[in-house]
C-alpha cells in the first residue's frame, strides 16, 4: 500500500507522486523511499512515522525540498521542485516553508525579537512590528523579546523556533522531531501550539516523530516502513498509534534483520 489517498477535503499543499529515493551505487543500492505517492492538504497536521529504516527523514528532506528524490515529482504549494535550480529552490523554502527542529536552531548571539524575524531580514524584507506583536503574543513571549536563546529554557528555545517558523506565514511548516528534547509537559505545550497554528491560524504542518503521544496531536499519521507508506490513521490516539508501531517493529524485523523495534527513540 504505498499510494494513500488524501481526506477529501483541503487543497493539497504537499504532493508527492511515485517518490523514489536511492542512495548507493549499483551493487549496494539502498531505496530511502520506494514509490511514495501522498497529497498533504491545507490546514492540516500530519504526523510521519515509521521504525528506524523506515524513510521519515528522507520522506522530510524531499518534501521540503532539502534533497531531490532520484524519481518522481514533489509539488509543493503548486510549484514542481524538480527543474528548480538550488538558488530557487533556497528562495522558495525561505519564503514558503519553515522549519522546527529538535536541536531548535537558534543563533545565540541574537536576541529573541531577532532570531524571530531573522527569515524575514535574510529575504529583504522589513518585519511588520504588528505580525512580529501577533507572532510572540501567541507563542507566549512578548516579554522575551530581548532575550536571548542562553537565557530560556528549553520549552522557551521551541516557542521561538515555532515563532520563526510562523513569521514569514508559509505555506507549510516542517518539524523535525520537534518535541525530542523537550520534557513531557513542555512538549503538551509545544504540540498545543502547533495544533493552534492549525485550528486558528490554517497552518498546515508535517512532523516526523518517534513518539505516538506527540502523534496524537495530529490530524493524521503516516506509516512508513521500508521506505513505503504503509497505513494511516486519521484522528488517533495515543494508544492506537503505539499499537500500529509496535506491528510495524515486529514486520521491519521479518523484512530487514538491522531494523530494531519501533519506540526506541531512534530518530531516523
Amino acid at each position: 500500500m504505498n499510494g494513500i489517498a488524501a481526506p477529501p477535503a483541503a487543497q493539497e499543499v504537499v504532493r508527492l507522486d511515485a517518490v523514489r529515493k536511492v542512495y548507493g551505487g549499483p551493487k549496494n543500492e539502498v531505496a530511502a523511499l520506494n514509490g511514495v505517492s501522498i497529497g498533504l492538504g491545507q490546514g492540516t497536521f500530519t504526523a510521519v512515522m515509521g521504525p528506524s529504516g523506515s524513510g521519515k527523514s528522507t520522506f522530510l528532506h524531499c518534501a521540503a525540498g532539502l534533497d531531490r528524490p532520484t524519481s518522481g515529482t514533489v509539488m509543493l504549494d503548486g510549484v514542481d521542485l524538480s527543474p528548480l535550480k538550488e538558488r530557487q529552490l533556497t528562495k522558495l523554502r525561505r519564503e514558503r516553508i519553515g522549519f522546527i527542529f529538535q536541536a531548535f536552531n537558534l543563533l545565540p548571539a541574537l536576541t529573541v525579537l531577532d532570531n524571530v524575524t531573522l527569515p524575514l531580514r535574510l529575504a529583504g524584507t522589513r518585519p511588520k512590528k504588528a505580525a512580529v506583536n501577533e507572532v510572540l503574543e501567541r507563542v507566549g513571549l512578548a516579554g522575551k523579546r530581548t532575550s536571548r536563546p542562553g537565557e530560556l529554557s528549553g520549552g522557551q528555545q521551541q516557542r521561538v523556533a515555532i515563532a520563526r517558523a510562523l513569521i514569514t506565514q508559509p505555506a507549510v511548516i516542517f518539524g523535525d522531531e520537534p518535541t525530542g528534547a523537550l520534557d513531557t509537559y513542555t512538549a503538551r505545550e509545544v504540540l498545543t501550539l502547533l495544533r493552534e497554528a492549525v485550528q486558528w491560524g490554517g497552518q498546515t504542518i508535517v512532523m516526523v516523530t518517534h513518539d505516538p503521544v506527540a502523534a496524537s496531536h495530529a490530524d493524521r499519521v503516516l506509516f512508513l516502513a521500508d521506505g513505503q507508506l504503509v497505513s494511516a490513521l486519521e484522528r488517533p490516539t495515543a494508544d492506537q498509534v503505539a499499537e500500529q508501531m509496535t506491528h510495524l517493529g515486529a514486520w521491519g524485523n521479518r523484512t530487514a534483520a538491522t531494523a530494531p523495534q519501533a519506540g526506541h527513540g531512534v530518530h531516523r
